[in-house]
């Protein structure tokens, strides 16, 4: 089966188009996510020999984002009138993540995804990030090359992991922390109470690296109900915490529970505590009903991965984490952290 695609991208004459680089509108949407798509089909199916049914599985990335960070995303357009390409960009305080990244196929080689990065890293400018990040597929020659003309380096490989969920298999055997833990879900919280709740997510971003601060995905998550926060606590400590997508119109694919970022205290670091918090998001699987659950693991976290892999989670598929800026005071291998850049 041949890869769908649109018209070439030169004119009758066999001239380049005129593309703007300019950022996304509600009205553009339906486009953006078509774009997208299209673009990593084409692409999944260059790879795979076949083309799947839907590239991300059913996860969504265009609607949420834009109303989380309407600045961070971009779109380029020919003749004014026709969308070839797309860039997502997102701050999460001194962290900035680019992508998806797409430009339709017979759209390619024109230098659109370059005037799109570009854009992004106007941004990030903008946002005075101090480090950037951005996911690509280790097997592409293409991405690593456009990605090291803006100064991002290959660092390791991030592990997209999952387990079933059988309520008669016996979950792995985890070691019980010390002293009492609690599992609160931040949409619980009285609205008053919530800004005091992400000021705690945050103490817990800033010690992980300076400025870190992923309050845009737990607001976005509550407030257009994309899943929940699921909050780690031992008495008044907040211990860790979990931003989770639930399958319909989050990053969740179908029939599976996702978790964006996890992270735990890295004062208080026991793996135990990170075993009890993937029982925790476990057990909320377990009560939406969902088939797996899908967690990311940057494999510079160690620690992390050989603890997911002793609780029964394997490896789906690898993506590269490339990366420019400060790097110093990051990627600790023994911090307890899962996080999808993607």
């Amino acid at each position: 089966m041949r890869a769908t695609v649109d018209r070439a991208g030169l004119d009758p004459q066999g001239r380049l188009p005129k593309v703007q680089v300019r950022r996304v509108r509600k009205g553009d949407l339906s486009r953006v996510k078509d774009v997208l798509e299209q673009t990593f089909g084409d692409f999944l199916e260059r790879q795979l020999g076949t083309r799947p049914r839907q590239a991300f599985g059913g996860a969504q990335y265009v609607h949420h984002r834009w109303l989380m960070e309407p600045w961070g995303c971009f779109v380029a357009e020919e003749d004014n009138a026709k969308i070839v390409g797309t860039a997502l960009a997102v701050a999460w305080g001194s962290v900035g993540l680019l992508g998806p990244v797409a430009v339709l196929t017979n759209y390619q080689n024109q230098t659109i995804g370059q005037q799109l990065i570009r854009a992004t890293q106007e941004f990030f400018d903008e946002n005075k990030t101090t480090l950037q990040g951005v996911m690509t597929y280790p097997t592409s020659p293409k991405h690593l090359a456009l990605y090291h003309k803006f100064g991002y380096r290959p660092k390791a490989l991030t592990a997209l992991m999952s387990r079933v969920l059988d309520r008669n298999a016996p979950r792995p055997a985890t070691k019980l922390a010390r002293g009492p833990l609690a599992v609160r879900r931040f949409s619980q919280l009285e609205e008053t109470k919530k800004k005091a709740g992400l000021a705690r997510v945050h103490r817990i971003t800033n010690a992980l690296y300076r400025g870190l601060d992923v309050a845009k995905e737990v607001e976005i998550v509550d407030g257009l109900a994309l899943g929940d926060t699921l909050l780690l606590e031992r008495g008044r400590d907040l211990v860790g915490f979990a931003v989770v997508h639930t399958p319909g119109v989050s990053e969740a694919p179908f029939g599976t529970l996702y978790v964006k970022y996890m992270a735990v205290d890295p004062a208080q670091k026991r793996v135990e505590h990170l075993e009890q918090f993937v029982a925790a998001v476990e057990d909320l699987g377990h009560e939406l009903g969902v088939q797996r659950v899908a967690l990311p693991v940057y494999l510079r976290y160690w620690l992390a991965y050989s603890t997911l892999v002793r609780c029964g989670y394997q490896v789906d598929f690898t993506m590269l984490r490339m990366q420019k800026g400060k790097q110093e005071d990051y990627e600790d291998p023994t911090h307890l952290v899962l996080d999808d850049w993607r």
